[in-house]
């Protein structure tokens, strides 16, 4: 018999190659059905194909849930011994809260497993060498792009140990975030409200400050149709702690509530703040809030992402410090003008244009009547280096 051609290699390889991408498109599709469930556990998704047919499917549901490989397996409509499994991440190699994915496809004879991306963290990793040294194939890369963004919070944190900053704002054609009193609700439409309250069930925390909690006395609480188990932390930067004890956030939810202040806030406020069931950080500087000081007292908690919701003067700290990584910025077709409604940004602004910092925009769409721009503030391949 002839061996066969190259070019009969090459068809082979590509539709292997094709193959190979479809099965990992659909675990990155089911990944998806986790968010705003799995926190501090990364979106997995995972398919177990078997001569060319599916038959297992997965994804991870919640933190100490069984993971996507293990639903993967017990979902399988025949044996998968010879099988080879499609997982957007590396599977686990460690003992928690559930047992290592590796010895669990090890145990039910999978041949080959395809990952998108390795696992960041060093306590978790380490599947693939294991894998690999108990003869199975292993490889990894295909859907590593789409993986990266799915879980980009989970990476920033697990490299970083802060959490992944994403920046909302609501403005006006002309980049007032409120109106001439201060007033900003509504800016946007009920379209784009609904996708603040998604953003709201996918993150750890909500982040204000306290001109923001006294002039529209806001819940910060995921209300959507899908509700998360659980709501975000609720965050404000409040120098002098002049939060109202009769805001939202006090009187509906003060055990989710977290106050930056600094030495210009009295202990007898702090006390009965704390008293109220508010966890008070009171920071050594006597100026605002140090948003970088924040930041890391978050990640100390194991807050992975922050959504960064106004106003002006939070806005202001966290892009003069370069932390935010995402930015959701909506636009209303319509103007407010005036010197004294706010921008998104102030400060003494930049004085030549090329110093700007420029966005990666990864896209623009209509939402309702209003225009969203997502951007990051890098390329994702570049602020990721995984």
């Amino acid at each position: 018999m002839n061996d066969e051609s190259g070019s009969e290699r090459e068809i082979s390889e590509s539709r292997i190659a094709a193959a190979d991408r479809r099965y990992m498109k659909r675990a990155l599709e089911l990944s998806k059905r986790g968010q705003g469930r799995t926190c501090p556990n990364p979106l997995v998704g995972a398919v177990i194909v078997k001569e060319g047919r599916v038959i297992g499917e997965g994804w991870h549901r919640g933190s100490g849930l069984p993971h996507a490989e293990i639903e993967a397996l017990r979902s399988c409509t025949e044996d998968p011994r010879g099988a080879t499994i499609y997982v957007t991440l590396e599977p686990c190699n460690h003992f928690g809260r559930t047992p290592p994915c590796s010895e669990a496809l090890i145990a039910a004879g999978i041949a080959e497993v395809q990952y998108a991306i390795a696992d960041p963290n060093p306590v978790a990793g380490g599947g693939a060498a294991r894998l690999a040294g108990a003869g199975v194939k292993v490889a990894g890369g295909v859907g590593r792009r789409e993986a990266l963004e799915l879980n980009r919070r989970f990476f920033h944190f697990c490299l970083t140990g802060r959490p992944w900053v994403i920046l909302k704002a609501a403005m006006s054609l002309d980049g007032k975030i409120t109106g001439a009193t201060g007033q900003s609700q509504w800016i946007t439409g009920p379209a784009a409200r609904r996708v603040v309250h998604r953003l709201r069930s996918e993150v750890a925390a909500v982040l204000v400050g306290v001109e923001t909690v006294r002039a529209d006395d806001p819940q910060l609480t995921n209300r959507t149709a899908r509700p998360a188990v659980r709501q975000p932390l609720r965050v404000v930067f409040d120098s002098n702690l002049r939060l109202p004890d009769q805001s939202k956030l006090v009187r509906e939810s003060p055990e989710q509530l977290i106050v930056f202040c600094t030495r210009k806030a009295g202990a007898e406020r702090i006390q009965q703040l704390s008293r109220s069931g508010v966890r008070v950080i009171r920071q050594e500087g006597d100026g605002a809030v140090d948003p970088a000081g924040a930041l890391e007292s978050l990640g100390g908690m194991g807050v992975q992402s922050v959504l960064a919701e106004g106003g002006a003067g939070v806005f202001t700290s966290l892009v003069r410090a370069d932390l935010v990584n995402e930015y959701y910025l909506f636009y209303a077709p319509f103007f407010i003008g005036g010197p004294t409604a706010k921008g998104v940004v102030g400060g003494p602004g930049v004085a030549v244009l090329a110093e700007a910092p420029r966005l990666t925009v990864a896209g623009v769409r209509r939402v309702g009547n209003d225009v969203l721009v997502h951007a990051y503030r890098e390329e994702l391949a570049t602020c990721l280096p995984v």
